[in-house]
C-alpha cells in the first residue's frame, strides 16, 4: 500500500467512525434515504432528538466529508418574509472504503470493462450473458423477499416514483460508472433484468440515461 492509500484508509476510518454514535447514524441514514437535501427539522424529527443536538451530528457529519451542504429555503417559504436559506444536508458523492489486508478489487474491474469495451461483439454479448445469469442466482436465491429489498441488498437504493416506476438513487458501480458508462449501463441493465427473472418478479428494466442515481428503471 502507497502512503497515499495509507492516508486515505486513514481518513476514511476517522470518516466512518463518525456513524458509531446511534443517533447520528440514524441522521445518516435518513439523509441517504431522502434523495434530496434535507433540514434540520425533518432530521431531527426523524430521529426523534432536539434540533441543536441534530444540527451538531448533521454538522459533525459533514465534516467528516459523508455528508454534504447547501443552503435553500425549505419547501413552501417563499418569497418576502420566508426567512433566510437554511442549512441543508445531502449524501456526500464521494466513496468510503474500509479494508484489510489490502485489496484491489476496482482495478481489476477497470481491467475487465476495457477489455469488454475493446473486444467483440460476442465479447460484450457474453459479459451481457453473464450479468443476466449472475442477477438470476441472485433473484432466486432470494425469492421469498420483496424485489425492492433484493435490490436495496445490492445497493441500488430503490423508490418508486410518483408515477409508480422503480428508480435507484445509487449506482452501485458509480466510481467506474464515471470512466466507463456505456459499458456500466449495460452491465447494471442485464444485471437488473437477471434479478428480475430470478425473482420470478414482474417488470420490465430499461435505460434511461442521464438520470441522477443509476440509468435503470423498471416499470
Amino acid at each position: 500500500m502507497s502512503s497515499h492509500q495509507a492516508a486515505q484508509a486513514l481518513q476514511d476510518l476517522e470518516a466512518l467512525s463518525a456513524l458509531a454514535d446511534p443517533a447520528r447514524r440514524r441522521l445518516y441514514d435518513f439523509v441517504s434515504a431522502a434523495g434530496r437535501p434535507v433540514g434540520r427539522d425533518d432530521a431531527a424529527l426523524e430521529a426523534g432528538i432536539g434540533r441543536t443536538l441534530a444540527a451538531y451530528h448533521l454538522d459533525r457529519l459533514a465534516a467528516s466529508g459523508l455528508l454534504e451542504v447547501s443552503y435553500g429555503r425549505p419547501p413552501g417559504r417563499r418569497g418576502p418574509g420566508a426567512g433566510r436559506p437554511a442549512k441543508l444536508y445531502r449524501r456526500a458523492e464521494r466513496e468510503f472504503v474500509l479494508r484489510t489486508p489490502p485489496r484491489d478489487y476496482l482495478l481489476l474491474a477497470e481491467i475487465l470493462l476495457r477489455a469488454d469495451e475493446e473486444g467483440s461483439k460476442a465479447v460484450r454479448a457474453a459479459v451481457a450473458r453473464s450479468a443476466r445469469e449472475v442477477g438470476a442466482e441472485v433473484g432466486r436465491t432470494a425469492a421469498r423477499e420483496a424485489l425492492e429489498e433484493i435490490l436495496a441488498e445490492r445497493g441500488y437504493e430503490p423508490f418508486r416514483d410518483e408515477e409508480g416506476t422503480l428508480r435507484f438513487r445509487n449506482c452501485p458501480f458509480h466510481a467506474l460508472a464515471q470512466t466507463h458508462r456505456q459499458a456500466v449501463c449495460s452491465l447494471n441493465l442485464a444485471l437488473v433484468e437477471g434479478i428480475l427473472d430470478g425473482a420470478g418478479a414482474r417488470g420490465e428494466a430499461a435505460l434511461e440515461p442521464d438520470r441522477a442515481g443509476c440509468c435503470v428503471a423498471v416499470r
